[in-house]
């Protein structure tokens, strides 16, 4: 009896020694960020000097993009050429490929955390929190994730009131005077749901190619794209069709810098209420903060 309480005293001490051990363990100094998201995470963390390289996504904050190397566009990654960058970490989103290329990442010994690119708030606030407890910043993540979720529920309480939801037509490109819109399981069709609006588009699944004529059919009161590289892109009411419906007879053409609308980090609360406000004028929706607002290259 003396014996195992003996034994059992001897273990109890020794937990805070293992514990004090297990809070030694070295965090990661060179980590490979893939994906845009992620790297948005760990620069509003304050972590941007652990960030060993980025991809060709990340372009937000800018300096991350032009400060680090850079080992390509996410779903076309050469394994060798993110484990040439020695990283003691990569944290990658899940819809980094090609699967070769993440296998041979997944293989290769070095540590490594699958980041949910999903287009859910509960999906965001995972990633939120995973990303932040694999630098070791657990607390400060838990706060960056309440503190979305509150933004978001704030917008939601706030669009409570709207009688009458926009009919938003996402168009991500424009090719022979055809539309390739956005149906649902896309990051457009999300986010149109998320700042009130409903996607005329949503009966079709993904990406597709649409005819004038059928894009016409669907009679957007807004007509949503996106700006990759600045300001400009081809013209959507140049199109008879286009022009003719709703959103052509009252100009109503929103556009909104890709990686604030779609990234789906930290930046999404503002850029819905940005995207909210534009749908509904009316509603006098409070602004996200100038310097999202200039982020987010709205016109």
């Amino acid at each position: 009896m003396r014996a195992s309480t003996l034994a059992l005293a001897l273990t109890l001490l020794s937990l805070p020694a293992l514990s004090a051990a297990a809070r030694a363990d070295p965090l990661p100094t060179r980590v490979v960020s893939i994906g845009g998201a992620v790297t948005e995470i760990l620069y509003a963390l304050g972590e941007a000097g652990r960030v060993a390289a980025v991809d060709t996504t990340s372009l937000y904050p800018p300096a991350a993009l032009q400060e680090k190397p850079n080992v390509g566009y996410l779903r076309a990654l050469s394994a060798e050429g993110v484990l040439s960058l020695s990283p003691d970490l990569i944290l990658m989103d899940n819809g980094a490929g090609p699967k070769e290329a993440v296998a041979l990442i997944d293989a290769a010994g070095v540590p490594v955390r699958h980041v949910p690119s999903g287009q859910t708030v509960s999906e965001l606030l995972d990633k939120i929190r995973l990303v932040a407890g694999a630098v070791g910043r657990e607390a400060e993540g838990e706060a960056m994730a309440q503190r979305t979720e509150r933004e978001l529920q704030a917008l939601t309480d706030e669009l409570k009131g709207i009688q009458q939801k926009r009919r938003v037509l996402f168009i991500l490109s424009i090719a022979d005077g055809r539309a390739n819109a956005a149906g649902h399981g896309t990051g457009a069709d999300a986010v149109i749901r998320l700042a009130g609006g409903e996607n005329v588009f949503a009966d079709a699944e993904g990406y597709k190619m649409l005819s004038p004529e059928a894009a016409a059919a669907l009679q957007p009161d807004v007509i949503l794209m996106v700006d990759r590289a600045g300001p400009g892109g081809p013209d959507p009411l140049s199109i008879p069709a286009l022009a003719a419906t709703p959103a052509g007879q009252t100009g109503n053409v929103v556009r909104m810098d890709a990686a604030y609308l779609l990234g789906f980090g930290p930046r999404l609360p503002a850029a819905l209420r940005d995207l909210a406000a534009r749908l509904y004028p009316e509603a006098g929706l409070r602004a996200a903060a100038p310097a999202l607002e200039e982020a987010a290259h709205v016109r």
